[in-house]
């Protein structure tokens, strides 16, 4: 009796475990069109070149070669939606502070990477880049504030490009599930409980196994190709067949492993074509 008690226990565990790992399958048809497609990360960016990440510049190279786009938002103190990955300046800006705790006007006297470009608008580039190859949006939320998600769906609505948000904050994900489940979502994930320890270790468990598809059901997954062996991966594109993109494939032989196993290929630092 007790060997029964313990086989229905697991047996109830597992199942329990895949309803909360299961995303939502019934649009892989409006995803076909992402699939299969090379995604510059952060724009096609040569600092050789002079042509920072995340820039105007970055993104007229990734449209001049029809590459799809990879790009990063944040939201300003003052509410303007910027393309920017860190949330600190000091990498990419040489200042100090965050995107989130300064304001458009003085973000907009910082360069990128030691040249003339500015931190642009999430606006200018939908602008410029107007439908002409899809984007891949990751919303940067590095807490539970969800204002970005508003202030980016305000901008989004009346873009008529194709394009898909992702987010590792599940919280987000989850906001336009309920807000503007139109829109294409995906969850972003890679080994976090190596990583982040600034967060919580259960919210960066859940994340990493994809438990909390269960409360943002998303359209596809974006995972790191490093920590793709992840079971709660594995069972979301085999068992699932949900559609997988895996990021950042900076060399060939990535490159080539990304495209005999997945669907969508985040590169940087290499030419695809």
């Amino acid at each position: 009796m007790l060997l029964f008690w313990i086989l229905l226990t697991v047996v109830v565990c597992f199942f329990l475990y895949l309803y909360m790992i299961m995303p939502n399958t019934s649009r892989r048809s409006k995803i076909l069109p992402y699939l299969e497609r090379d995604y510059a990360h952060r724009g096609l960016h040569d600092s050789s070149r002079l042509i920072p990440e995340n820039s105007m510049p970055a993104f007229r190279e990734a449209v001049k070669q029809n590459l799809a786009i990879e790009l990063d938002i944040h939201l300003t103190r003052d509410g303007k939606v910027v393309v920017f990955h860190d949330e600190s300046l000091k990498r990419i800006c040489n200042a100090e502070g965050t995107v989130e705790d300064s304001t458009f006007d003085v973000l907009q006297h910082l360069h990128l990477s030691g040249t003339s470009e500015h931190m642009p608008l999430f606006s200018d580039v939908l602008r410029y880049v107007n439908g002409r190859v899809p984007l891949l949006i990751e919303l940067k939320l590095p807490d539970s504030n969800m204002k970005l998600c508003p202030a980016a769906w305000d901008i989004l609505k009346d873009y008529k490009g194709p394009y898909m948000v992702q987010s590792f904050n599940s919280l987000g994900i989850r906001w336009f599930h309920k807000h503007a489940p139109q829109v294409l979502r995906g969850q972003l994930s890679s080994a976090l409980t190596r990583t982040n320890p600034e967060n919580p270790f259960l919210a960066r468990f859940c994340v990493q196994f994809l438990l909390t598809n269960l409360i943002c059901r998303p359209d596809f997954i974006s995972y790191k190709l490093a920590d793709a062996g992840n079971p709660s991966v594995w069972l979301n594109h085999y068992l699932y067949r949900i559609p997988m993109a895996v990021w950042t494939l900076r060399n060939q032989k990535a490159y080539k492993t990304a495209r005999n196993k997945y669907d969508m290929y985040i590169f940087e630092g290499f030419s695809v074509k």
